[in-house]
């Protein structure tokens, strides 16, 4: 499952990204795709290789790169700016998955 939804985020993520590249309104939408894009890519990258070895690590990477990106994706398609607020959220989610990595590489 965690496959699944790391290719679907990765697959998302691209189409965002694109976009942000080519249909955007403005230049603050476009950064904000373009953020949310690059971080949604990069952790379902390191989700899929982390499958095998750290499960509940990539599943919050999923879940922490999702919040992230989907605030972004929501302000830059015209939802209200205070989505903003909710999008470190996921930055810590983020941060969280990678102490949580960093820890089963460590751990006996």
């Amino acid at each position: 499952m965690i496959g699944l939804l790391a290719a679907l985020s990765a697959a998302l993520a691209i189409g965002a990204g694109a976009f942000g590249a080519h249909g955007a309104a403005s230049p603050q939408a476009a950064e904000w795709l373009r953020t949310g894009g690059l971080y949604q890519l990069v952790h379902a990258v390191a989700a899929i290789a982390l499958m095998g070895t750290a499960k509940a690590a990539a599943a919050l990477m999923l879940l922490g790169a999702a919040i992230f990106a989907f605030t972004l994706y929501a302000m830059a398609l015209g939802a209200p700016k205070w989505l903003g607020a909710v999008t470190p959220v996921g930055g810590v989610l983020m941060i969280a998955a990678w102490l949580w990595t960093a820890w089963a590489f460590v751990r006996p």
